[in-house]
Formats: structure tokens, sequence, C-alpha cells
């Protein structure tokens, strides 16, 4: 089984919310996105999607949205972003999934073999350049919630299991490198951590090892529209 990751879809099926305006690069994006993961992707596999997926402000917008990814092989594992006000209510979203391959995290992890896969929105951490007090609830609120999916994780993780992070926002910054979700990821020993948010010019590294543990940025333009191979 491989786990594969993207983040950042920014999927608008209505064709509202152009993404081209962000660069020639964004041109047809999903189709670049979608033939990548075709190739790669078997039925067996793990794909990862951290967050901002679309751009619908309604839950059915949001489905619709999705159905774009529906013929896609492999079991696809969604956490919420900040652009993701579709994602309205666990419950009713899991009802109206496309079909059994599409996974919603909230609060809680999922094992597929020997990988355990949990995650959470995240939010801004202190030392970022764009942190104000006004953030300060909303972070400890995430590690609030990083904190029930590792509950969970105890649950299900069986000795030799991997344990893979997902979160939307970077989980630390340049100036802050030590944060309330990186030091959950230290003490509950996750093998990797995936994240998205990043765009643009803005520089932070696509990989790098803090404390034995993998960071790695999957924000679709700043990965080539391609998928990243995980494990």
């Amino acid at each position: 089984m491989n786990v594969f990751s993207i983040s950042d879809l920014h999927i608008s099926a209505d064709n509202q919310k152009p993404m081209n305006v962000f660069g020639a690069g964004w041109e047809n994006h999903l189709q670049k996105i979608k033939s990548d993961w075709a190739k790669r992707v078997g039925d067996g596999d793990i794909v990862l999607i951290c967050g901002d997926i679309s751009w619908g402000l309604a839950l059915d917008e949001g489905l619709r949205d999705l159905q774009s990814l529906k013929d896609l092989p492999g079991k696809k594992i969604f956490i919420r972003g900040n652009h993701d006000y579709w994602w309205n209510g666990i419950t009713k979203l899991r009802r109206s999934a496309p079909d059994e391959s599409f996974v919603f995290l909230q609060n809680d992890c999922i094992k597929a073999g020997n990988v355990v896969v949990c995650g959470s929105r995240g939010w801004t951490c202190p030392g970022s350049a764009d942190y104000t007090p006004a953030d300060e609830k909303l972070y400890l609120r995430e590690a609030e919630r990083f904190k029930l999916c590792f509950r969970e994780v105890e649950k299900v993780r069986e000795e030799g299991d991997e344990l893979v992070a997902m979160i939307h926002y970077p989980p630390f910054s340049q100036k802050s490198p030590e944060t309330l979700f990186t030091e959950m990821f230290r003490e509950h020993n996750v093998q990797k951590v995936v994240f998205g948010h990043i765009h643009g010019e803005t520089y932070f590294p696509y990989r790098t090892v803090k404390d034995g543990i993998e960071y790695i940025l999957t924000s679709c333009d700043k990965v080539g529209f391609t998928l990243q191979k995980i494990i």
C-alpha cells in the first residue's frame, strides 16, 4: 500500500473561482492533478488531501466539487482547510459522501493496514508573520482537537504501525520551530506530517526532518500539481 498526499485543490465545478488568476501555472490545475493521480495511484493506495478542497459555500456545492474526484483510484482521506466553508456537520457530510472511498476526519483517525492517519485543520502558529493576538484562541482550540485525535489513535494503533498526521496550516514557523502541534507530534511518535496552505512565492521547506519526524508540504502549486509520495 502506497500513501500519497496533496493539498489545496480549490475545486470550483461551476468555475466561479478560476484559479488561473493566481498565475498561468494554475491553468487547468485540477486536470493536471487528476492525470498524475490516475497514473500513480492504485485501488489499494491512500491519498491524503490536506484541506482547502472546494470553493463551495454550502454542503451541496462542496459535494458537487467532490464528484470530480469520484472516479480516481484509492481511498481519499480529507481534513478541513480554512476555505472549506461547505464543511458543516461531520455526520451529515459522512452520510453524503460520494462513495465509501471518501473519508472525512474530524477529531478522530482511521487505520488502513499498518498505517494510522489522524488530522485536524490547525491554525496560524505563534511566530508566523500574520499571527495576531486574535489567533490565540483558535490556535489553542485546534491543539485541543489534536488531543482528541491522539486519544482515538491510541485505541487503534498497534506495535509497528506508522502514524501520519494531517494538518492544513504549517505546524510551525521559521521563527518558532516549537509549537503545541510539534510538541504533540513528538510526544505521540508521529512519523510523517503532511500540510498545505502555503502558496506562491512564500518560502517554506518542502521536506524537513525535526526530532525524527518528516514534515512534508503538499500545496498543489508548490509541488507542481503532482501527488507527493509519503510512504
